[in-house]
C-alpha cells in the first residue's frame, strides 16, 4: 500500500495529497519513506520537506506496521515495500530516487543542495554512514577499510541512489518483513560484486546523511551567513542535508528540531505560529484540571486563589483535586466547598484518608476526564503558581498534543522541564537549557522531560501511564510517553508563574509560613507586605509623622500580625515582667517588659532579614545620612500588654540607634488604653493601626513610656536597632 503525503501549509489533522512546491533541479526526484501513523515525529518530518520544497511519498500509511520491533531487529517491511513501489522504475539509469525513516528524520536542505552533492561524490547509490556495527558486529573485519578518517559503517535509514541500482540492490534476495533491514542491505555491501557493480559507497564524512548516535559531540547548530540555522559536523567541516535520530540520540534530534528547517529564524521561534487554535474558539473546549497537593506546600491559598481566577469558562472546566496531606484537610475541604458553589461542570476531591497513591490518583484524574469527554485534562501541582490567568488559554492556542508552561523557582534555575537527559534516564543540562529557563530566548521547545504543570490533549489519554517500579509518577509519566514517541513541548513564550519551594516548609510550627521569608521570597512578601509599604519608598510620599522624628509607615498585613501574635502565643513562655533575665547577657533587664524575644521562636535570621530588606530603605529615607546595612539588633521581642499582668511601661531611653514598634492588633478592637507617650515632646500616639510600625530615634532624644492598657490585651513587636 502508498499513500502520498504532502502539503503547502502545515496542518496536524490534515494531509493534503498534492504537493504546490515545484522542483528547482534538473532531475525530479521520487522521495519515499514508511510510517504507519502520524506520530509527532512525522508531523515534524513533513513539516521540514515543506520547508524545502520537497515532494514525500509515504509508504505504509494507515495500515498496521508488520516490520517488527525496530528496538532490535526489525524493518524488512521497509525494504519490500520499497521494493514494490520502485517496480515501475527498475530499469530506469536516470530516475533519482531517495529513502529515508520518517519518526526521526529531518530535512536541513533543498533538492537542488542534494544532488549537488550526490553527484560530488560519483556514485550510483550513497547509504548513510555511522560508526557502530549494528546489528551484527562480527561483520566488522569484513568491511573494506576507510581512506582517513570518518564512519565506517553502514546505516540504512537514509540512501540515495539511481533508481535501477537502487532496485538491484532490493532484490538482491528476498526478505521477511520481520527480518532485519540494516543487516540486508549491509549483506549487500559487503558483496563486492553487487558493491562494485552498483557503485554503492557510503557517506563517510556525513556530507548528505547525519546519524547523531555516537556523534553528538561534534555536532552543533550554527547560523550561515544568509541568517539560516543550519547542522554543522565539526570533525568534517560538513553541513548535512538530512538528520537521523538513529538508537538513543532521538532526544538529540529532537533539541536541533527546535531550531531546524526553519523551526527557528532570527530569534524567533515560527512554529510557534504555526496550527494555532482560532482566538473564536480557544475557549469552546472542555478542561479537566487536576491538581495534586502531594506533599506540604507553603502557600496553598494562593494556589488555590490563582486557579480559581483563571480566564477560563468555569462552565466549561471539571476540577479534579487529590490531597494526600493531611496538615492541609480543611484547606482543600474550603477550596471543595467553594468550587461547589461555582458554575464547574463538576467538582471531585480524593484525600489521603482514601489511601490513594500519587501515581493512583493521576490515573484516576486521567480516567475521570475520559468517562466525562473532555477535549483536555490540564495538571497542575500545589507547589505551580500560575500567576498569568491566561495560561490555560495560551496553552490550548498552540494546540500541542501535550504542552507545559516553563515554570521556575524564582532566582534559581530549577524549572519543571529537563533539556536532557543522562545514559540513566535522568537530568542532564541542555546546551540551550539556561538560555532557556533565564528567557534569553523564547519559544515552545521539544524536550524529554516535563511536570508539575501540563495539558495533555484527551485524544493520547488512554496511553498515559503513571506507573513504573523504582521510579516516581512524574518520571514515569514522561518515560511512558518518550517509549510511544509523543513529543512533550514546554513553553517559555510568554511569563506564566512561578514554583514555590517546599524544602524547609515545616508544619510542625505555628503558622510555618512566616517562616518561609528566606526560602519563598515573592509568596513571602505577597502575604506578608502590605502593598501602601512599596509607595512609602517612592520620593514624592512624605511619610506620616506623629510626634516630632517619629515616623508612621504601613509595613505588615494583619496576616503578618496574627501569625506573630499566634506564634508568640502558642510559644507561650512569656517573662515574667521582672528585672532578672536570664535571655540577656549578664541576666538584667532595667525597663523590663512581658515579652518574647525572636530566637526563642526560632525567628531571629529572619527578623534581621526583615530589618535590612524592609526597615532599612524607610529608615535611610527619613534619617538621612545615616547608613548601615546590614542593621544589627540584638534586642528582638514581641510585648503583651494587659490590666492583669502588665498594664502599662515606665518612661525610658531605648539601647538603640533607632527602634521600631510594630503593632499586631487593633485599639477599641483587642483592647482599650495604651498608646506611646514622647516626654519631651508631651506628644502622645493613641491611635495605632494594626500593621503599622513607629519609627523613633533611641537613645537621648526620645525619652518615651509605654501607656496604660485599660481592657483587653495589647501586642507590639519592637527592635532595637543598631544598639
Amino acid at each position: 500500500m502508498k499513500n502520498t503525503i504532502g502539503n503547502c501549509s502545515f496542518f496536524t489533522f490534515l494531509f493534503l495529497l498534492n504537493h504546490c512546491d515545484s522542483i528547482s533541479a534538473s532531475e525530479n526526484p521520487l522521495i519515499f519513506t514508511v510510517a504507519s501513523e502520524a506520530k509527532d515525529g512525522y508531523l515534524r518530518y513533513l513539516r521540514s520537506a515543506d520547508e524545502y520544497g520537497l515532494n514525500v511519498t509515504t509508504l505504509g500509511f494507515g495500515v498496521p506496521w508488520r516490520g517488527g520491533d525496530m528496538n532490535y531487529r526489525g524493518g524488512g517491511y521497509k525494504v519490500n515495500l520499497l521494493k514494490e513501489a520502485l517496480e515501475p522504475y527498475k530499469d530506469d539509469e536516470n530516475q533519482i530516487i531517495m529513502f529515508t525513516d520518517s519518526y526521526d528524520v529531518i530535512f536541513l536542505a533543498s533538492w537542488a543542495d542534494i544532488l549537488e552533492k550526490f553527484k560530488e561524490a560519483k556514485a550510483k547509490v550513497i547509504f548513510a554512514a555511522e560508526n557502530f556495527c549494528w546489528p551484527d558486529d562480527e561483520l566488522r573485519s569484513k568491511y573494506p577499510p576507510v581512506d582517513g578518517d570518518g564512519q565506517r559503517f553502514l546505516n540504512s535509514g537514509m540512501f540515495i541512489g539511481y533508481a535501477k541500482n537502487v532496485y538491484n540492490i532490493l532484490s538482491y534476495t528476498d526478505i521477511k518483513d520481520t527480518e532485519d533491514d540494516q543487516l540486508f542491505y549491509t549483506h549487500v555491501y559487503l558483496n563486492e560484486k553487487m558493491r562494485n557493480e552498483n557503485n554503492i559507497k557510503l557517506d563517510h564524512k556525513s556530507a548528505i546523511f547525519q546519524n547523531l548516535n555516537g556523534n553528538i559531540g561534534d555536532i552543533s547548530v550554527t547560523i550561515n551567513k544568509e541568517g539560516e540555522t543550519k547542522l554543522l559536523n565539526k570533525k568534517y567541516a560538513t553541513n548535512p542535508a538530512v538528520v537521523h535520530g538513529n538508537g538513543p540520540s532521538k532526544i538529540n534530534l529532537n533539541n536541533f528540531g527546535n531550531y531546524l528547517a526553519g523551526a527557528y529564524v532570527d530569534g524567533e521561534c515560527v512554529t510557534c505560529l504555526e496550527n494555532n487554535i482560532p482566538e473564536k474558539e480557544r475557549t469552546s473546549f472542555t478542561v479537566l484540571i487536576a491538581l495534586f497537593v502531594e506533599n506540604p506546600t507553603p502557600f496553598l491559598e494562593e494556589f488555590f486563589d490563582k486557579i480559581f481566577s483563571l480566564n477560563y469558562p468555569k462552565n466549561n472546566l471539571h476540577i479534579f483535586v487529590h490531597n494526600n496531606v493531611e496538615y492541609h484537610e480543611k484547606l482543600t475541604e474550603t477550596f471543595l466547598e467553594h468550587a461547589s458553589n461555582q458554575k464547574y461542570i463538576s467538582v471531585k476531591g480524593l484525600n489521603f484518608r482514601d489511601g490513594i497513591s500519587e501515581a493512583t490518583a493521576r490515573e484516576l484524574a486521567v480516567n475521570r476526564c475520559l468517562t466525562k469527554k473532555c477535549d483536555y485534562l490540564f495538571v497542575v501541582d500545589s507547589d505551580m503558581h500560575l500567576d498569568n490567568l491566561d495560561t490555560l488559554i495560551e496553552l490550548i492556542t498552540f494546540n500541542r498534543t501535550v504542552i507545559a508552561p516553563i515554570i521556575t523557582r524564582i532566582g534559581t534555575v530549577w524549572s519543571n522541564f529537563w533539556g536532557a537527559l543522562n545514559e540513566k534516564g535522568f537530568y542532564a543540562r541542555s546546551s540551550d537549557y539556561m538560555s532557556i529557563v533565564n528567557n534569553e530566548i523564547r519559544g515552545i521547545w521539544n524536550v524529554p522531560f516535563i511536570s508539575s504543570s501540563y495539558l495533555i490533549k484527551s485524544k493520547i489519554l488512554n496511553k498515559l501511564s503513571y506507573t513504573k517500579a523504582d521510579v516516581d509518577a512524574d518520571m514515569a509519566f514522561a518515560e511512558h510517553l518518550r517509549n510511544q514517541e509523543i513529543f512533550m513541548y514546554a513553553c517559555n513564550l510568554n511569563d506564566y508563574g512561578h514554583m514555590i519551594n517546599p524544602d524547609t516548609f515545616d508544619i510542625k510550627k505555628t503558622r510555618p509560613e512566616f517562616y518561609e521569608l528566606f526560602s519563598n521570597k515573592f509568596d513571602w512578601e505577597k502575604r506578608f507586605i502590605r502593598e501602601e509599604y512599596y509607595a512609602q519608598l517612592l520620593a514624592e510620599t512624605v511619610p506620616k509623622q506623629p510626634c516630632p522624628d517619629v515616623y508612621w509607615f504601613p509595613i505588615a498585613t494583619e496576616i503578618f500580625a496574627d501569625s506573630m501574635v499566634d506564634i508568640m502565643e502558642a510559644y507561650g513562655k512569656w517573662s515574667d515582667g521582672s528585672n532578672n533575665d536570664v535571655r540577656l547577657q549578664g541576666g538584667y533587664e532595667a525597663v523590663p517588659t512581658r515579652d518574647i524575644h525572636m530566637n526563642q521562636v526560632g525567628l531571629e535570621p529572619l527578623w534581621l532579614k526583615f530589618l535590612q530588606l524592609y526597615v532599612r530603605p524607610l529608615q535611610e529615607k527619613v534619617f538621612i545620612g545615616y547608613y548601615h546595612d546590614p542593621p544589627r539588633s540584638l534586642m528582638n521581642f514581641v510585648v503583651r500588654y494587659r490590666p492583669d499582668e502588665q498594664p502599662f511601661l515606665r518612661p525610658h531611653h531605648d539601647s538603640s540607634t533607632y527602634t521600631i514598634n510594630i503593632a499586631l492588633n487593633s485599639v477599641g478592637v483587642d483592647y482599650e488604653g495604651g498608646g506611646c507617650r514622647f516626654l519631651r515632646y508631651n506628644c502622645s500616639i493613641l491611635d495605632t493601626q494594626k500593621g503599622w510600625m513607629l519609627m523613633h530615634p533611641g537613645r537621648l532624644t526620645h525619652f518615651h513610656e509605654g501607656l496604660r492598657v485599660t481592657k483587653g490585651t495589647r501586642y507590639i513587636m519592637v527592635s532595637f536597632v543598631d544598639p
